[in-house]
């Protein structure tokens, strides 16, 4: 081959791997440019500010407050105080575990000053377990937390953290971190935390295993220092799935048990404040025929008797068809009190119109270690 052939061909070639990365990094930039849905994303923008705002901050702080898109969709989580009717009071039979939370929690969050040391003794924790019997109260608490700490609360779905493309969950998770520390004292609460932080294994997804590293990382890595004051939470009834090294980031931990009688006595008085009872009736008495129910249980056998008089009244008004129960509106409908009675169930004459909650399998409710 002549050289001026060779010349050409090596032009040839070198023309053409110029022109393929050319479109390599074109095609990147579009790719990454390309918003898949933007009416949605500026809308989790939108709600993000909003909800920002609701949570105290003044209109210089959120003029400060420079965010960037993973820490907006982030702040689209966010709970406010005024979206919470759950407080402390609401709550029957966690005395003890209240007076921790606030002794443990609130006021090393709110207070930094008091519980300031040069070796961070007396900081908050940085993480927090409420683990136990299903419908014991542990997300009802978590509420509570929210509405009394005076933190901003930022309530974590799974679905906030994945993303179609590759490496974008892991910027969502350090949104999530960076977002916390900018408006901390702040607290992250994941709900049935075994389903994200489940034991780790050889045969775990790329994706996942990457976002739990990640998590753990920016949770306790290098550039956590002592004064962060940012708080994970997280709520389970299955706690020996959870992976060992976020159980040792999660120092204290609070087991929620099945109510006794007194807690039960204490729930039942709460749920039943504002019901109509009849004079003879008992609380202490009903408390100790629905043994073995939990906080959820109660509630629901609470709200089965109480539709008891409602539909003897719609029944006794209902024959008359419907002009007889337009006539009972014009009037009032009046509701008769409620009885011992009416939480018993005609089938088997026992206290309880619902099934308690059974233990699920492979759950633990006590304390670990």
């Amino acid at each position: 081959m002549a050289p001026r052939d060779v010349g050409r061909v090596v032009m040839d070639v070198a023309f053409f791997a110029a022109s393929q990365v050319a479109l390599y990094y074109a095609l990147r930039y579009v790719l990454s440019s390309i918003d898949t849905n933007p009416g949605s994303s500026k809308k989790s923008k939108d709600k993000g500010k909003t909800l920002l705002a609701q949570t105290g901050m003044t209109e210089a702080e959120l003029s400060k407050l420079d965010l960037d898109e993973y820490e907006q969709t982030i702040a689209g989580e966010i709970v406010p105080p005024s979206a919470i009717d759950v407080t402390f009071d609401s709550i029957g039979g966690l005395d003890d575990i209240i007076a921790s939370l606030r002794e443990t929690v609130i006021y090393p969050l709110t207070f930094p000053e008091l519980f300031g040391s040069g070796n961070g003794l007396l900081s908050a924790p940085k993480g927090v377990l409420l683990y136990g019997h299903p419908g014991c109260g542990k997300t009802m608490l978590a509420k509570a937390l929210a509405k009394e700490s005076g933190a901003t609360f930022i309530n974590l779905p799974l679905s906030s953290l994945t993303n179609k493309w590759f490496g974008e969950s892991n910027k969502l998770v350090a949104g999530l971190f960076s977002l916390a520390r900018k408006v901390q004292p702040s607290i992250i609460f994941i709900d049935e935390i075994d389903s994200l932080f489940r034991e780790r294994s050889s045969g775990d997804h790329e994706v996942t295993a990457m976002m739990k590293a990640e998590f753990m990382t920016l949770w306790d890595g290098l550039t956590t220092g002592s004064e962060s004051r940012v708080l994970v939470l997280g709520a389970t009834n299955r706690p020996n799935d959870i992976d060992p090294a976020i159980l040792r980031r999660m120092p204290k931990r609070f087991p929620i048990r099945l109510p006794n009688h007194e807690q039960r006595v204490k729930i039942l008085t709460l749920m039943l404040a504002h019901t109509k009872l009849a004079p003879d009736f008992s609380i202490s008495q009903l408390a100790r025929r629905t043994d073995g129910l939990s906080g959820s249980d109660l509630r629901e056998t609470c709200r089965n008797a109480a539709m008891v008089p409602v539909q003897e009244v719609m029944r006794e008004k209902g024959k008359s068809g419907k002009e007889g129960l337009e006539a009972a509106r014009k009037e009032g409908f009046k509701l008769r009190a409620l009885t011992l009675n009416d939480f018993v169930t005609h089938d088997s004459h026992a206290y309880a119109h619902v099934e308690p909650s059974r233990k699920p399998p492979g759950a633990y409710v006590e304390p670990v270690d």
